[in-house]
């Protein structure tokens, strides 16, 4: 399989995995389309409408801000900083009426002379000859009528600033106006610019007379004889009184929005391609030109303008570059293989370029997949509302556990989605992903799986190995013995492994493999025949050791502390005619194993046959877990991710189990764990195992049992309380009195005082009730944590959006 020496063969000798069909290599897809932000408008065109090499081009672009865990962000644009406080409404529309009638009155009043002294002030500036004698003079000439006319526009203009500024028109203009957006800003500003001008024409407001005046005193009144220049003021007039409302408005930018064109947009007809922006395209693969790899950088430039690349190909040539780089050996042979085979180079074993389908957005750069928006709720911080929820590595690393009733939306809007990023990453070369599900549970087809696994199905092209591909009997039957009897309470795990050790090491070294099920159902049942033909088998001068074990076995059996008869009956659920083909161990033999995902990038699903054999499924799930957890802690190169996925883990948790889920976090390796109910787990694993996983999620419907195990996980904060208390006021006056009892009589209550208390108290931040009944269908809480230590508080996810 060329693999272009980013794949290299592994020391062990285990095989790889056999294809469930033959290899397909698909070609990408003719037009990327990638992940739409959340804030994308409903008219925005879609990606087939956008050239493909524009399309991706523009995928790469997309600035992805946020360090907060959780943050989608592909897009992301941060909330802006919450006010410390907001005036009401209705508040906003008092002060607006209240300043206008003010402001009203008091023109009202100067206008009519009603205002004494109104004149003192500009006849300290003036001649006194311009003014009859008094303090209550008036004008007596031309120029202190003119002077007077400019006096009272500089004080309406005053007065119109303090009107606005008491009556908070700027706060009423952003929330109801400027929020609204284009066009009604615009619109809005227009006709309020107009009216405004059509009032100055009118000379109801003092602008323009007083504007003509200023222009005499400077200029000299032979400037209006010419009419041209008289037209020319009132047209400076007119400009001058609409040139706020279109700085408000924002004329300039919805004219060039209709206009078709922007600021960075060449105009129709120019003769010349728009100017290519200055920043360097990361579709260019500027890396590959910095190391000097300039040819290989223009194949793969010259396909992505072809559309000829797509965002799987981006992250898995990325993911080689970075390996490449690491071992200069592997240089050459990247480089090589870009210059023959383009995007298609260092390809995944199965040949595929792309998943069938997808039914969530995605972002291979970050390797996040959207699951939610968080929703406007005050349980979540005010930075986190409206923002997009996603999960990736980091975060599933620390392993998820996720409880929800059926129905509630686990397996399609969780892990359908993180199965499909684990299988996009696989693709790049980056991790292994293996699922566990009831067969027919819709985790997407088969060919977007390189191994499915159908136990119980004869038309399944693998099989499963029982023994997790290991050649030591003691590790074999600490696996099994795991998988066997790890839910039996009453039953100590060691001892079930001793017993089956005893077997598995004399059958292993008489011939060659561990036994099939029906022979080890018979060596613990203690078949004489059987343990006699074993005994036979073995070369006493050669295997004294092992025929000892067998001769203690044979002692053990019928005991009463023998763990033989319970092993006997578990694995009787697997000897059934439905698993007569399933879990050969012969020579001939060639099972699946998951060792297999520490070695390559391999997607594989495990199908249960959960209708028909419930308990021999849960056996079975037990065992994959406990086999997964073992391989993960003992692999020796962790650089590949890999990822364990049990749709179900209905009795399939152990205390050895949960203490392996709490070590993955630290050899590269997570598991999401999906519950109806945390009471499916032993009544002493609920504290354990809620402490092993580091994202917990709770679905909408939980019952207030498992609520308050939530709460206790998710903890207390402290939280500003504002407690309000009446007191009766009781006065001492006759007046007051009267007073009092009046308003007690037309508003049918007692004058009282309120007394304010504020302080810190401290609460759970979302309670067994709330949880159980204040959680909207189609909602989780989720609270993540990260390997390096990062954490959010629970919020509440809205799957649906």
């Amino acid at each position: 399989m060329d693999t272009d020496g980013t794949h290299d063969a592994p020391t062990t000798p285990t095989p790889p995995p056999p294809r469930s069909a033959p290899p397909r290599p698909e070609p990408p897809r003719p037009a990327y389309a990638p992940p739409r932000p959340p804030h994308a408008p409903p008219g925005a065109p879609s990606a087939e409408a956008v050239a493909p090499a524009s399309s991706l081009d523009d995928w790469l672009r997309t600035p992805r801000r946020g360090d907060a865990p959780g943050v989608w962000r592909y897009g992301h644009v941060p909330r802006p900083p919450e006010k410390p406080y907001g005036v009401p409404n209705r508040a906003l529309v008092v002060g607006l009426l209240i300043s206008l009638l003010s402001g009203t009155l008091v023109w009202t009043l100067w206008r009519h002379g009603y205002i004494p002294y109104r004149l003192v002030p500009l006849k300290l500036f003036t001649p006194r000859d311009w003014w009859f004698a008094g303090s209550f003079g008036g004008p007596r000439t031309r120029e202190a009528e003119r002077a007077v006319t400019v006096y009272e526009a500089l004080l309406f203009g005053l007065l119109v600033y303090t009107c606005a500024r008491l009556g908070n028109w700027a706060e009423l203009f952003q929330r109801h106006v400027a929020r609204r957006g284009q066009p009604f800003l615009g619109v809005a500003s227009a006709v309020a610019g107009a009216l405004v001008l059509m009032l100055v024409w009118r000379d109801a407001l003092p602008v323009a007379r007083p504007v003509l005046i200023v222009v005499a005193w400077i200029a000299g009144g032979e400037l209006f004889q010419s009419q041209g220049v008289v037209n020319v003021i009132y047209v400076l007039i007119s400009v001058g009184v609409l040139w706020p409302f279109a700085r408000l408005g924002q004329w300039r930018a919805l004219a060039a929005r209709y206009a078709g064109g922007g600021p960075g947009r060449a105009p129709a007809g120019a003769g010349s391609a728009p100017a290519r922006p200055a920043a360097a395209s990361p579709a260019d693969w500027p890396e590959l030109r910095a190391a000097g790899e300039s040819d290989a950088a223009d194949t793969l430039t010259a396909e992505a303008r072809a559309g000829g690349m797509n965002d799987v190909d981006v992250a898995r040539l990325r993911h080689a570059w970075s390996v490449a780089r690491t071992e200069p050996g592997r240089v050459g042979p990247f480089t090589d293989a870009v210059l023959r085979r383009g995007a298609a180079a260092c390809p995944h074993p199965s040949g595929d370029r792309d998943l069938p389908g997808r039914t969530a957005p995605h972002d291979l750069l970050t390797g996040q997949v959207r699951i939610g928006r968080c929703a406007d709720d005050p349980h979540n911080p005010y930075e986190r509302r409206g923002s997009g929820v996603a999960l990736d590595p980091a975060l599933l690393g620390t392993s998820l556990l996720a409880v929800g009733p059926p129905g509630a939306g686990k397996s399609g809007r969780l892990v359908r989605p993180v199965v499909e990023s684990l299988a996009l990453r696989a693709l790049a070369g980056q991790c292994s992903v293996v699922t566990v599900c009831a067969a027919g549970t819709p985790l997407g087809p088969d060919q977007a799986y390189d191994v499915v696994v159908r136990i119980g199905d004869p038309a399944s092209r693998h099989d499963f190995d029982l023994y997790g591909g290991t050649t030591d009997p003691d590790e074999a039957a600490a696996l099994l013995a795991e998988g066997l009897a790890g839910d039996i309470p009453t039953l100590d795990s060691r001892r079930a492994a001793s017993a089956l050790a005893q077997l598995l090491g004399p059958y292993r070294a008489a011939h060659g493999h561990f036994p099939p099920v029906p022979a080890l159902r018979e060596l613990l049942d203690g078949v004489p025949s059987a343990l006699t033909r074993l005994r036979d088998a073995l070369d006493p001068s050669e295997h004294h050791a092992l025929l000892r074990e067998l001769d203690a076995r044979a002692r053990q059996a019928g005991s009463a502390g023998d763990p033989g008869p319970l092993l006997t009956d578990r694995l009787a659920l697997l000897d059934r005619p439905a698993f007569a083909q399933f879990f050969a161990t012969g020579p001939e033999a060639r099972p699946f194993s998951l060792r297999s995902v520490e070695q390559l990038p391999v997607r594989v699903r495990i199908d249960l046959p959960e209708r028909g054999h419930a308990e021999a499924s849960r056996l079975l799930a037990r065992l994959v877990l406990a086999q997964f957890t073992a391989v993960a802690a003992a692999r020796a190169d962790r650089s590949l991710f890999i990822c364990l996925v049990l749709d179900d883990a209905t009795h399939t948790l152990t205390p050895e189990t949960v203490r392996g889920v709490r070590r993955l976090r630290s050899v590269n390796a997570g598991a999401v764990l999906a519950l109806r109910t945390i009471d499916d787990v032993a009544e002493g694993l609920h504290t354990p195992l809620l402490g092993a996983v580091g994202c917990c999620m709770a679905f909408s419907g939980v019952t207030t049992w498992d609520g308050k195990r939530f709460a206790e996980v998710w903890g207390k904060e402290w939280v500003e309380t504002r407690e309000v208390a009446q007191h009766t006021v009781f006065a001492d006056q006759p007046f007051t009195r009267a007073v009092h009892a009046l308003r007690k009589l037309v508003t049918g209550k007692a004058v009282t005082t309120d007394a304010v208390t504020v302080r810190q108290v401290e609460r759970e931040r979302w309670s067994a009730s709330e949880l159980a009944y204040s959680v909207p269908a189609g909602h989780a809480v989720l609270s993540l944590r990260t390997v390096a230590g990062e954490h959010a508080p629970p919020l509440l996810v809205d799957l649906r959006s």
